[in-house]
């Protein structure tokens, strides 16, 4: 059986709709399986309870509060990737030896994820803030270091050359103006 092409296209009109029914058809299968014996409730409960408990959860107070941790956690750890992948990706794209003599490092050290840091993270720092920040801001500073990285190096030769200055006299400024302006005045 062949699906014509008017099918693919109308099922592919609304992506949000079809990962809702995706969503929708993981729940019907989740509270199904286990009610009938085929996963085991107690490691895999239906859906039904799952959002009885996420709701009772909304009420707690202590569950907001781990929110505005993780989240703060989290701004915290991006705002220092940021800063340190914009800083060392202008520093490192500017300089071609430092470039060369950094790029094996990079593509040695960006290509292991985060997760891979967590036992190492643990040892280091019995802080929690410590060791969830060490691994936000390493999984995202080789976002940022790469993208600054290709930035810096794409920037036209031509962009980069410094330009004489032009004075700051209406005289001046008239003599660098040569011929009629880009665009008509009115």
């Amino acid at each position: 059986m062949t699906t014509s092409p008017n099918t693919l296209r109308r099922a592919g009109d609304n992506p949000a709709l079809l990962g809702l029914a995706g969503i929708l058809a993981f729940g019907a299968l989740l509270e199904v399986l286990p009610r009938v014996g085929v996963l085991p409730s107690e490691y895999f409960p239906p859906t039904s309870k799952i959002i009885a408990a996420l709701i009772d959860e909304f009420g707690r107070g202590d569950f907001w509060q781990a929110v505005v941790g993780t989240v703060s956690t989290w701004l915290i750890g991006l705002a220092i990737a940021v800063l340190a992948g914009i800083v060392l990706g202008i520093l490192i794209g500017s300089v071609p030896v430092l470039r060369l003599a950094t790029a094996s490092t990079i593509e040695f050290l960006r290509p292991i994820p985060s997760v891979a840091l967590l036992p190492l993270a643990v040892v280091l720092f019995s802080a929690p803030i410590r060791s969830i920040l060490l691994l936000v801001v390493y999984a995202s500073f080789w976002q940022v270091l790469i993208q600054v990285l290709h930035g810096v190096t794409d920037v036209d030769p031509v962009a980069r050359r410094p330009r004489p200055p032009t004075g700051s006299t209406a005289g001046a400024r008239r003599a660098t103006w040569s011929g009629r302006p880009p665009c008509p005045m009115r």
